[in-house]
């Protein structure tokens, strides 16, 4: 399957001043497949380590790590001539060999005429606790799971998405487009963007395994938390894990830690929260105090949402029947919203976008708060084709923002200074609003 990223891949390879990169993201979004192919496509030959697989390389790393040496012995080790911008390099799993991690710096300095990528799952949280990290010296490139977009490529509708991608028009499209898209969007709620799923469908077209699939990647999570996760925190961890679908169910989507037992604090769960956080598992919304720049300033750390890293994982933990997807508004609506909440914060955080929101005494909330150059904008998410505004115009008195966004099952249309985007084409936010915005 193509992905995104792989064009960030060239774009690294071609660049004048590279670095060796980490491609970081959380357990079987695809990395190992997507620089395998990488290697192979773009370079005469590569290079592919496993720490995890292969234990005894950990020992090639244990002493001097300058690069003509580390070369050297691993051209003797797989018997393989190893040439300067001719071969890839990939040190897969390189949280489990902290040696290896660190020489990414020599690498840089004394050899940065070969091109090497390193990655690794839970990289995020072995990182955080490894000294000597060659801070400056390396590039990162985050992996999410496939996106719509990347979806519609894997199925065969990539037609469908370059019309998307080329639609510069702020009119509604056509009808018969709009219900396809929202059909196939639909499936991508149920089914998600984890490869091994996506994959399973795009050969198949059926839904019958998909779910089979998404329990086998949960296991191999849970799996990742008794392995991984500080002992101290194991339990914490599986409850705030397995509590997001609830969590996420409520009317109000804030993260409140007494639904996790009745005497629960914050401050208990900080750490579990944060290896969640770091193992790329989950995604935060923090609550927004006043839509203000710099929006870290005004970040309340202590009201925040968590979301999954993706939308096909929450739909199965939260059990929801293969019957749905035949449903007219099944899933959009359900759960309060959750799914399409769930999944609008994916899309945002794939445009590099900061997750906040914002309310207003209990009275309105936005879903959102997108800061577009140097206006803060809101984005409320509306699941089936709700018209209520009543949110969006509490934050338009107290704010008097340029446009007003909403994103739902609705057809693409600007109504004086509100647009609505379909939720199926909310991954171009960044094209439209040059459109939609006065000015």
């Amino acid at each position: 399957m193509q992905r995104d990223a792989y064009k960030k891949l060239l774009a690294w390879k071609q660049g004048i001043s590279r670095k060796p990169l980490i491609l970081n993201g959380a357990r079987q979004v695809g990395k190992t497949y997507l620089l395998k192919q990488f290697g192979k496509q773009e370079y005469s030959t590569y290079l592919y380590l496993n720490f995890e697989e292969t234990p005894a390389l950990m020992a090639l790393f244990s002493g001097n790590l300058k690069p003509a040496v580390l070369l050297d012995n691993l051209s003797i080790y797989y018997n393989q001539e190893i040439l300067a911008h001719e071969i890839l390099l990939i040190f897969d799993e390189i949280q489990a060999c902290p040696e290896a991690l660190n020489s990414l710096k020599y690498f840089q300095e004394e050899a940065n005429e070969f091109h090497l990528i390193a990655a690794g799952s839970l990289l995020g949280v072995k990182l955080a606790n490894t000294k000597g990290f060659p801070v400056g010296k390396v590039s990162f490139l985050d992996l999410y799971p496939l996106s719509f977009f990347e979806f519609l490529d894997a199925i065969d509708k990539n037609k469908l998405r370059n019309y998307l991608e080329g639609y510069v028009a702020c009119t509604p499209l056509p009808d018969l487009l709009h219900e396809e898209l929202l059909t196939l969007l639909k499936k991508y709620f149920y089914i998600g963007g984890m490869p091994e799923a996506v994959y399973e469908f795009s050969k198949t077209k059926s839904l019958m395994n998909i779910r089979q699939i998404q329990e086998e990647i949960l296991k191999a999570y849970h799996l990742d938390f008794s392995k991984h996760a500080p002992k101290e925190a194991l339990m914490k961890i599986n409850t705030v894990w397995n509590a997001i679908p609830n969590q996420l169910a409520k009317e109000n989507k804030k993260f409140v830690f007494s639904a996790l037992k009745k005497s629960a604090r914050g401050r208990e769960y900080e750490d579990a929260i944060q290896w969640l956080l770091e193992a790329g598992l989950i995604l935060k919304a923090y609550h927004l105090v006043s839509p203000k720049l710099p929006l870290p300033h005004y970040g309340d750390t202590s009201a925040f949402k968590i979301f999954m890293l993706d939308v096909g994982l929450l739909s199965a933990m939260s059990h929801v029947p293969v019957q749905s997807v035949l449903n007219p508004d099944t899933l959009f609506s359900e759960f309060n919203g959750a799914f399409t909440e769930n999944y609008v914060a994916q899309v945002l955080k794939n445009l590099n976008y900061s997750l906040y929101y914002w309310t207003s005494e209990n009275t309105a909330e936005i879903d959102f708060i997108i800061q577009h150059e140097l206006q803060l904008l809101p984005l409320e998410v509306k699941a089936g084709d709700s018209r209520r505004k009543k949110s969006l115009l509490v934050y338009a008195g107290k704010y008097k923002p340029n446009i007003l966004l909403r994103t739902s099952t609705r057809n693409l249309k600007k109504d004086e200074n509100l647009c609505n985007i379909p939720l199926y084409l909310i991954s171009q936010l960044q094209n439209l609003m040059f459109r939609v915005i006065p000015g």
